[in-house]
């Protein structure tokens, strides 16, 4: 039967055309968001609201002690040592009344591992003057998997901070909510019993934080320093007292790049500076040449070292992230020998990590040995930021290698039958 293409055109026309004014018209922003952000501000806060630099919300929430503290809430005994320093603190923030807020944008990114369900914002411009500053930045605790999805690397914020809490996690602050640990059974649980900074829940999380623009990386502000500059820029051991405390508190989340070093094959352990070595990083108390061997899930950060021949610092990284058992620059199955030879930048997040006021070894806050403070990387080539660059005498590009068991059990068992 042959069909009429004129007729078929005749019917189908006017149905395309009637399908196409169907089409809904695209949302504006005040649709989607419910108004300009200012008048969502003043809609949240009918008593009205302050906006703190993050210094000075920390100046005027956080205290030493706390207020979460007494004697029928205590916190983990580690905490302190009596000398009046909490490594663990808790202030609540009032629920009612003016708002409380503060702004940055979002210097980490998750794909990597290294900032599970945590966030840090840097902010670097004074909201009272607007005028530009030297960065501030703080840590936000979060229950939200996968938070660089919905709050991507470069996104700027503003949050509510009402009914939250601000407090520190191994003397980093953090914006976050109270939480018990009752795990009786954890390492050394006599210690770490008792309330600590928590995770914000995500819907809690969500309903406080608005979302300004569209994220944009090019407006983070990095401190590009050799480790002389940023030893200058801090102290590397402070004094254990409320004003160099408050300097180390400043200091921690700040976003670092670290040039002309490379690592020295090392970590810090316990108070001892100890080699690495080719072994399974899945074995207990592995010296592995990898990033972050495994704690057998206590938990705690791994470390190797950077230097630049006179000076050094700590790399941390989780164990569970997604190159924990990836060989450090220059390293392999040979060893470190050839870490030296690799020279480049780190960066990433700058941190003072000592959640131990207690104990006996050196490292504590009764004997600093300058181990405290690290740089957390996002990322290494191909697996996140890549936020390790470094080159051998060759300007041959440090390649990503990971640990590989199957060989490593076989040059054990060729090792073996030498024997």
């Amino acid at each position: 039967m042959k069909t009429n293409k004129y007729l078929l055109y005749f019917v189908l026309c006017p149905a395309m055309l009637l399908l196409a004014a169907c089409e809904p018209k695209a949302l504006t922003e005040e649709e989607v968001f419910g108004g300009s952000l200012e008048q969502q501000l003043q809609a949240e806060n009918p008593e009205g609201y302050d906006l703190y630099n993050l210094n000075d919300f920390l100046d005027k929430f956080m205290t030493e002690e706390g207020n979460f503290h007494s004697d029928s809430t205590m916190y983990r005994s580690r905490s302190t040592n009596g000398n009046g320093i909490y490594l663990y603190s808790l202030d609540t923030l009032p629920a009612n009344g003016r708002g409380i807020y503060i702004r940055g944008r979002v210097t980490t990114d998750d794909f990597g591992g290294n900032f599970y369900k945590a966030l840090v914002i840097q902010q670097v411009t004074d909201w009272a003057t607007g005028e530009e500053i030297d960065q501030q930045n703080l840590r936000i605790s979060v229950d939200l998997g996968s938070s660089g999805g919905m709050y991507q690397i470069g996104q700027e914020i503003m949050i509510r901070c009402n009914g939250l809490a601000v407090g520190r996690y191994a003397n980093q602050p953090q914006l976050c909510v109270p939480t018990y640990n009752n795990n009786i059974y954890a390492l050394t649980a006599s210690e770490k019993v008792g309330w600590c900074p928590g995770r914000i829940p995500s819907a809690r999380f969500r309903a406080a934080t608005h979302m300004i623009g569209e994220p944009d990386q090019s407006k983070l502000v990095y401190d590009e320093l050799t480790l002389a500059q940023l030893f200058q820029k801090i102290d590397r051991k402070p004094t254990v007292d409320a004003a160099g405390m408050d300097k180390v508190r400043k200091a921690d989340g700040r976003l670092v790049r670290i040039i002309n070093v490379h690592f020295n094959g090392k970590y810090y352990s316990q108070g001892e500076v100890l080699t690495c070595e080719y072994d399974d990083p899945e074995r207990k108390d592995s010296k592995a040449n990898v990033f972050a061997p495994t704690t057998n899930n206590v938990g705690y950060p791994q470390n190797r070292l950077i230097e630049d021949g006179t000076q050094t610092i700590c790399v941390s990284n989780s164990e569970y992230c997604k190159f924990a058992y990836y060989f450090i620059p220059g390293a392999d199955k040979t060893g470190v020998s050839g870490c030296a030879q690799y020279t480049g930048s780190v960066t990433g997040i700058l941190g003072w990590y000592e959640d131990n006021a207690i104990g006996t070894k050196a490292g504590t806050l009764k004997n600093l040995q300058g181990y405290e403070w690290s740089i957390t990387p996002r990322g290494i080539p191909g697996i996140g930021i890549a936020d390790i660059v470094m080159a051998n005498d060759h300007d041959d590009p440090w390649e990503p290698e990971e640990f590989d068991p199957k060989e490593y059990k076989a040059l054990q068992e060729e090792q073996n039958a030498q024997e």
